[in-house]
């Protein structure tokens, strides 16, 4: 009650610390996760490992395997014990586990850290995305959400950035060793502001401490409230798989199988196709660049558009665009063109999933927000181990640069015709009467 006392005097707090807390926590998770691919031309030229692109794929997609084992993991485990405390212990796994990476001293031991690795970074992300989407103003959900996600983008920008200037003279280990700055940067800030969920402590029936969260952030707890009362006997993660929400969940699942496995796919092996095209390591990497920039400018946009005109016209363009980039990308053309069907990809792939993560946030009410996350992303895990897998294959195979591109398209148009089948949720549907509500109330008073 002491700690409930103090916080009740304390000054208001707002919804951009909360997602600015996130959005570090997501650069980081971004750089750890595309910093492989950056780190790619090195590691296939590493002296006794006799690395060759089917053997180095399969050790791109043992951090996403760990990632798999975290997400679904952590999604259960945060609906029982709190976002705050999944989102510290996250943190300071995947930022120890990155220095074990930059010494390991062989490529069986580097493949086991990564794995290892993984479970941090898939753990941080269902409880980031819950906190972003319940501090956001109702209205601003997806652009919210999507400013914060936006940092997976800027850390593989920051991947990009930093290969071009060291990949040459210092070879891979550097890259790897700069992913444990969370812990002294990320860490003590998270420690210190980072709130727990206010919907997780109604959960709990700690009413108290719900009450100064509300305070300090301008929380709507009456609408938390009416959320956990619809949930009532029903926030268990196995309640996704009820009869009403039953299609929603596999759909999400499938959905998000199909966006992870375009974001990893091509951001463990842009550089590396590019350079097999006749590329330099600069310009390859360059390609790189600019996906996660077209990543971070075009997902800020179509999540507004989201809030405006609703996540599923949204997603499933973003989705097309995707589609349509690719095949472009598998074509002769100028490299103007090139760059500018790149950067549009970045939106299609990255941008696009986290478009279905926003959507399936908004569809789900707290209680039960975290596990859908967690199952989405979970399932999704299983692309992305699928994506540098299959890039490893299609360039060891020799078949040819364009079935590079030709077969992340495939994947792209499954995903539009997935979330195009997405039925409306729960959350939608007490949002809509809660709209509604407050306009007869309006009209009412006028």
């Amino acid at each position: 009650m002491f700690w409930v006392r103090q916080a009740k005097s304390a000054p208001a707090r707002s919804a951009p610390m909360v997602v600015a807390l996130c959005f570090l926590t997501i650069v980081f998770d971004g750089y750890d996760l595309i910093v492989y691919g950056s780190a790619m031309p090195s590691l296939l030229a590493e002296p006794g490992w006799n690395l060759g692109p089917a053997s180095a794929g399969a050790i791109g997609s043992y951090a996403l395997a760990g990632m798999l084992v975290g997400a679904l993991g952590a999604g259960a485990l945060t609906d029982r014990l709190g976002r705050r405390s999944v989102m510290l212990l996250g943190i300071t796994w995947f930022s120890a586990l990155m220095v074990g990476c930059s010494l390991a001293p062989t490529s069986g031991l580097l493949g086991l850290l990564r794995f290892l690795a993984g479970l941090g970074l898939g753990g941080v992300i269902p409880s980031a995305i819950a906190l972003t989407v319940e501090y956001a103003p109702k209205a601003r959900r997806q652009l919210y959400n999507a400013i914060m996600f936006a940092g997976y983008s800027v850390g593989g920008v920051l991947a990009a950035l930093l290969a071009l200037l060291l990949l040459p003279g210092y070879g891979w280990r550097p890259l790897m060793a700069i992913g444990a700055v969370p812990l002294v940067v990320v860490l003590p800030l998270a420690w210190r502001f980072l709130p727990e969920s206010a919907g997780f402590l109604l959960a709990r029936g700690r009413v108290a401490e719900a009450e100064v969260l509300a305070a300090q952030y301008g929380l709507d707890l009456p609408a938390l409230q009416r959320e956990r009362a619809a949930a009532v006997g029903r926030s268990r993660p196995a309640t996704l798989f009820h009869r009403d929400r039953l299609r929603a969940t596999l759909l999400f699942g499938a959905a998000s199988f199909c966006g992870l496995l375009l974001v990893y796919g091509l951001n463990t092996w842009l550089p590396q196709i590019m350079r097999e095209a006749g590329y330099p390591l600069g310009s390859a990497l360059t390609f790189l660049l600019v996906l996660n920039l077209g990543a971070i400018a075009g997902t800020v946009v179509a999540s507004a558009l989201a809030d405006r005109y609703g996540s599923k016209p949204v997603t499933v363009s973003a989705f097309l665009l995707a589609t349509a980039c690719l095949v472009v990308l598998s074509q002769p053309v100028d490299t103007t063109l090139l760059f500018v069907a790149v950067g549009v990809a970045g939106l299609g792939s990255v941008g696009t999933q986290i478009l279905v993560n926003g959507y399936v946030a908004v569809q789900h009410p707290a209680p039960v927000r975290a596990s859908a996350l967690g199952w989405a992303l979970g399932m999704g895990r299983a692309g992305a181990i699928v994506g540098p897998l299959f890039g490893g294959w299609v360039l060891a195979a020799g078949i040819g640069f364009e079935w590079n591109f030709y077969g992340f398209a495939v994947p792209a148009l499954c995903g539009a015709l997935l979330i195009a089948l997405v039925p409306r949720g729960p959350a939608e549907d007490i949002a809509e009467q809660a709209e509604q509500a407050e306009s007869t109330k309006q009209e009412s008073v006028a």
